[in-house]
């Protein structure tokens, strides 16, 4: 949210969101906490790749079939699809992530799964962020390849839930629609366009519009009048050079006035300046740095992060908003949730 004060950012996801052991290349250290030590992940930003790497790695084309815990007594929202739940062991918690996190960066996995497998994906992280004696057991449990995503998954989110005091968890919902964003090609497209134009990364605009609006699935202003899939105030978008005189709720339009102001902002010297012009938090510029490593590392991740839904952190519980939430007030949470009680999570889903 450029020139703003730290507000909630509540999908971070989309808000379900993100990985370090061995880290990038090797370089990234796990500090005796857990955490993820995001200091080295600026310098892996300050210079773009002289060619972007494709977008699905795998060459192969197998179908990987995941079973995901179901439950056919849970309420599902209009897609047929109930809230992700996560198995009772950590090792069982493992097996499913480890499965998850291959079907989603293999192109031969099916279209129509892709949305399910993001979002379990997603919220295994969420509960896990939260969760610190089970998620160092599932970690351990995890095949040695998928734990630096693992590491920088779980620093990226407790970097934003750090930003947020539990006591403060709000009882309403935001006045927000929740919509399906564009087709993944023409966001990576946009993200690619912008990169070339001004030199920041593309995985970093990507990360801004994940962290910002779930990459376009937030139609709504926030407490702080942002607005549009990057989440710019008005008067930071009329300011030249930045929206250009287009159109704040324009995914193009905004994603390359994002580039120019982590520009303006001095974001191609030290992104993580940059980042900090976008929203006042130390905390927001490394979880977004820890997802834009994630797709760094591996660009094939994208596939699942796109699939990211909105979760609201609210005193509720960790709340789904599936596309079709529409309010054009805030609700409280009580009424959203007997009006549509797919967005609650089931027991072990939550990760307070």
């Amino acid at each position: 949210m450029p020139q703003g004060s730290v507000r909630p950012l509540l999908i971070a996801l989309a808000g379900g969101t993100l990985l370090l052991a061995a880290g990038l290349g090797g370089r990234l250290a796990l500090s005796p906490g857990g955490a993820a030590d995001a200091e080295p992940l600026q310098a892996e930003f300050q210079k773009p790749d002289a060619a972007p790497a494709p977008l699905a790695v795998l060459p192969d084309t197998r179908t990987i079939s995941v079973a995901l815990p179901s439950d056919p007594s849970l309420p599902t929202s209009a897609d047929g699809r109930h809230y992700p739940l996560l198995p009772p062991d950590p090792a069982a918690i493992a097996s499913l992530l480890a499965a998850v996190e291959e079907a989603v960066r293999t192109p031969a996995t099916a279209a129509e799964d892709r949305p399910a497998l993001g979002h379990q994906q997603q919220v295994i992280y969420r509960v896990l962020a939260h969760r610190r004696a089970l998620a160092d057991q599932v970690r351990l449990a995890l095949p040695q390849r998928w734990r630096p995503l693992f590491d920088h998954h779980v620093a990226a989110r407790r970097e934003f839930i750090a930003m947020h005091p539990p006591h403060r968890r709000p009882t309403q919902l935001p006045a927000w629609r929740i919509l399906e964003p564009e087709p993944p090609e023409n966001l990576l497209r946009y993200y690619r366009e912008a990169a070339a134009a001004t030199g920041i990364p593309w995985e970093v605009l990507a990360s801004v519009n994940l962290v910002e609006s779930g990459m376009g699935r937030i139609d709504g202003v926030s407490v702080a009048d942002a607005h549009g899939p990057m989440q710019f105030l008005p008067s930071t978008w009329a300011e030249p050079g930045i929206g250009n005189g287009g159109d704040i709720r324009d995914p193009r339009t905004a994603i390359h006035a994002a580039a120019r102001y982590l520009v303006r902002r001095g974001g191609l010297k030290d992104i993580r300046k940059g980042l900090w012009g976008y929203n006042n938090s130390d905390n927001y510029g490394r979880g977004v740095l820890h997802y834009a490593a994630i797709l760094r590392d591996d660009p094939s991740s994208y596939l699942g992060l796109y699939h990211w839904q909105i979760h609201y952190a609210a005193a509720g519980g960790d709340l789904w908003l599936p596309a079709g939430y529409v309010q054009s007030r805030p609700i409280p949470v009580a009424s959203w949730l007997r009006l549509s009680p797919v967005s609650q999570p089931p027991p072990g889903s939550s990760g307070y």
